[in-house]
């Protein structure tokens, strides 16, 4: 069993930053890539960000391209998401996943191809 738990999330002030990370425990995988997602009340999950087991390959949604910078410290089993310029919109629910497979394909963007997922942080962006 995989366990993923979210941290980091909060109210902050429309420009402000906050640093998101996600523990991974339990079943440990050689290696594995590391992803966020977010849903907003009312709407579907969407993707953010995905990296590679290197670190060398990152992937962000559009909308948070420049803002959004997804890293990972293997040696802690903790991926993160740092948020910059954070507007009303990024508002959601933020969702970490893993999936038993160093690489990431532009198919990852999908939500079905993540295997485990932790239980989410929420962030609000006042305005």
């Amino acid at each position: 069993q995989v366990q993923l738990v979210e941290s980091g999330g909060g109210l902050v002030q429309a420009g402000g930053s906050l640093r998101l990370s996600c523990a991974v425990s339990g079943r440990t995988f050689s290696r594995y890539a590391g992803g966020w997602f977010r849903q907003a009340p009312g709407k579907e999950r969407e993707f953010v960000a995905a990296i590679s087991w290197s670190g060398g390959t990152t992937y962000y949604a559009d909308s948070v391209k420049g803002r959004f910078t997804i890293s990972r410290d293997n040696a802690k089993n903790t991926v993160y998401l740092q948020m910059n310029s954070l507007k009303p919109e990024d508002t959601a629910d933020y969702y970490c996943s893993v999936d038993p497979q160093p690489g990431i394909t532009t198919m990852m963007r999908a939500s079905s191809e993540w295997h485990y997922w932790g239980q989410g942080t929420q962030v609000t962006v006042s305005s």
